[in-house]
Formats: structure tokens, sequence, C-alpha cells
């Protein structure tokens, strides 16, 4: 049994899996991914006799966290074939492509799981429903070209630096893929524009039944990283332990201090100076707002003082995302 990451030359030999795996995908679509997305993304395989046997796509996005850029991951087409199911084969796939995204110093991973059962024994958590622009009625509505992107991607990225935390940054390129992604299976990106030509809405056209939309699970990768994307309400000190089954390098005890005007700042400290103890599960959910302290406090694995409890209510979590991306 071998888990590696594949050359980008090989991408192509994982499309067997993918067709037998996700057979509601059309042809056409199929030809886009293979053609499109495999020429950037990352494959973890495991192979058995040098035959592929279950698989992990990694797409890249760059994200908008609080203001700040971060590079990371959509993890998309998680599959093993029929005969190896139930042999551990898809957890040893996640676990090396989740320790190799930690070493790239990335702070969290998502994904838009078959279901959230699958995912939540490697510290999943569901953060967002998605809730994509369907539109049925086309009066009214223009379709959207290649030369619109630009102007597309800037009146979206004004809207969502105003409302949101956590998004996926939009520039052309963006669209320009969205656009070919849609395209590939008969949709239409629309627009509709004021008297004076601005654009004032967006929405996407489907010739079949509005596919079901997905919820959002994210994993947190680097605790510290995470932990110093954060904002404040106010002067903040505390000492507690992460808890992490699969990276070893978040187990550790931090000192967590700072401001509203510093943020989040983080030493090492020594674990007899702990205040409690908070697996990375429940981090992720304190981290974007899935559950209160209170909640958070009656977890398997959590305990705090409280103390502890009354400074990570200063932390202010990442709550307003929009990840509305397909693959």
């Amino acid at each position: 049994m071998n888990v590696r990451k594949l050359e980008t030359e090989e991408h192509g030999m994982t499309r067997f899996l993918y067709e037998e795996a996700f057979p509601e995908d059309s042809q056409a679509f199929t030809d886009y991914y293979y053609t499109e997305k495999t020429k950037n993304n990352q494959i973890y395989v495991l192979e058995e006799e040098g035959k592929i046997c279950s698989m992990a796509h990694l797409n890249p996005y760059t994200l908008s966290v609080n203001g700040s850029r971060k590079e990371t991951h959509y993890i998309v087409a998680v599959a093993t074939k029929k005969e190896c199911r139930g042999r551990g084969y898809m957890g040893a796939v996640l676990r090396r492509a989740l320790e190799d995204m930690y070493r790239e110093g990335e702070i969290f991973t998502f994904l838009m799981p078959a279901a959230k059962g699958i995912y939540e024994p490697y510290d999943f958590r569901t953060v967002f429903e998605q809730t994509r622009p369907y539109v049925k009625d086309l009066e009214g509505w223009i379709q959207a070209g290649g030369k619109d992107c630009q102007e597309l991607s800037e009146w979206a990225s004004d809207n969502l630096k105003k409302s949101c935390q956590v998004y996926a940054v939009r520039d052309e390129d963006y669209y320009l893929r969205m656009l070919r992604e849609y395209e590939s299976d008969g949709g239409k990106l629309l627009l509709k524009r004021d008297a004076q030509g601005k654009i004032t809405d967006f929405g996407i056209w489907v010739p079949e039944e509005h596919p079901e939309q997905g919820r959002i699970m994210v994993r947190i990768l680097d605790v510290r990283r995470m932990l110093m994307s954060l904002e404040l309400s106010e002067l903040t000190g505390v000492c507690f332990t992460v808890t992490d089954p699969i990276i070893e390098e978040n187990n550790r005890c931090l000192t967590l201090m700072g401001t509203e005007f510093s943020g989040v700042m983080l030493m090492d400290a020594k674990p007899e100076n702990s205040e409690g103890v908070i697996s990375v599960r429940a981090l992720a959910d304190l981290v974007f707002g899935v559950k209160s302290i209170e909640e958070l406090r009656k977890e398997e694995g959590v305990s705090m003082s409280d103390r502890m409890a009354g400074e990570l209510e200063k932390l202010l979590p990442l709550s307003e995302i929009y990840l509305n991306e397909m693959v």
C-alpha cells in the first residue's frame, strides 16, 4: 500500500475512478474538469500493486480571511474503488493530504461532503450552508461573457468585503473559470445592469433542475496561524492546551494574548500553566462561530476553567462566511 501525491502529468490516470464514483457528472463536465481543474490542482492517491484504489483532489483557492489573503485548498473528488471500500484507504489519503497542507503553511482546508458523518472523524466541522444564486426566469437578465468577468470580479469583491470575513478572492480568472465550468454543462452566468450600465445583480441558470446545494465543512490545519487570523474584542490573556489526533505539531500549550488593536498574539507555554484543554474540532467550532463557549464546555475533549471560558469569549469568530465554490 502506497500513498503519494501524483505528478501533474499523472493526473489523467485518476479519470477512470472519477467516472466510476461520480456518474451523475456529464461527459462534458468531466472533460472540462480534467482539462481545466487538473492543470494546477494536487491529487493524492493510494495505490496497491501500482493500481490506484483511492484518491482525493485538492483544488487551490485564495481566500480572504479578515482581510488577509490565505492560500488554501478545497478538497473534492474523494473516492475509493467499490471493491476497495471499508479498508480505511480514504482515511490514509486524507491524513497524508492534511499533514502536507499543514507543512505548506495553510491555516485550514474545506470541502462539501456527500455526508458530514464521513468527515467528522477527521475533525471537519460544518460552518456554512451554500446558497448559489440560481435563476429560473431569464427575463431581465443578460448573459455574461468573458468581457464581463473583470467588471464582475470588481463588483463581487466590493460586496463581499462589506459583508463577509471569509470568502474566495474574486478576480477575472475566477469568473472566467466559472464561466467555462457552467458552460460545459449548458449553463449560463447572468447579470443585471442599471440604467447607467453598472452591474446590480448576478445569477446562474442551469438547464436542469437546480442542483441540491450543500454544506461546507472546514478542518483547521495550523492552530497557531488560524488563531493569529482572528481579532479580539478587548484585552485578552489566557493559557490553554490544544489536542489534535492527526497533525502532531498542533498538540501544544499556548498563551494567547492581545487587544482589539493588535489582534491575537501567541507564545508557546508550559503545560503546568494551562487553564484547560480544547480539541482541534472544538476549536474550529469556536473559531467559526458554530457553537458558544458554554456549548463547547460540554464537548468531549474540552475542559475550561471559568476564567479561560471568559477570555475565549473575547475572540471574534469568523461567522460571516461565503464559500459557494463547486469544484
